[in-house]
């Protein structure tokens, strides 16, 4: 099934909506991100990502979420924070999710993504190509280093 995501609404930092279909013509990298997970460090390789594609049109998006283990429990501000003062990050990180049970957006949406099903732990990763269809997914044990990520980011520019 070819899941779409032009229609889906998510919460900026500051809080306003906005439609992940106003960034089409982008490659969109979602990633549901915590700060206490043993896959945290992750945070470094999806900078790395923004740093070297970001001109040639990818987006990495960062959504905090709580719902494994409880390991991103702070505040925006405080996720912001540690992320910056940590690693560096300066991709966009919009406002908390559920993505499992009663998900949010983007959540509810890519879930449907094969293998269908929430998502089961942190730092897993959705590919979404510049018409806002859904290209992949990775788990989160897949490294955003992996040749398997950045082939798939590489076609998904080049398209």
């Amino acid at each position: 099934m070819s899941v779409n995501v032009n229609e889906v609404a998510v919460r900026t930092a500051a809080g306003s909506e906005q439609r992940l279909g106003d960034y089409k013509g982008q490659v969109l990298l979602i990633v549901n991100v915590a700060s206490r997970c043993g896959f945290t460090k992750q945070y470094e390789a999806l900078q790395a990502l923004q740093d070297t594609y970001s001109s040639k049109g990818l987006k990495v998006m960062g959504f905090p979420c709580n719902d494994f283990g409880g390991q991103e429990p702070g505040t925006l501000d405080e996720i912001k924070a540690f992320c910056s003062s940590t690693y560096g990050v300066n991709f966009e990180i919009f406002e908390k999710v559920h993505a499992m049970g009663n998900t949010t957006e983007p959540y509810t949406t890519l879930k449907q993504v094969e293998p269908a099903g929430d998502v089961a732990w942190n730092f897993e990763k959705f590919l979404i190509g510049k018409t806002g269809n859904v290209l992949a997914r990775f788990k989160s044990n897949v490294e955003p280093s992996s040749s398997e990520i950045i082939k798939a980011i590489e076609r998904a520019l080049n398209d």
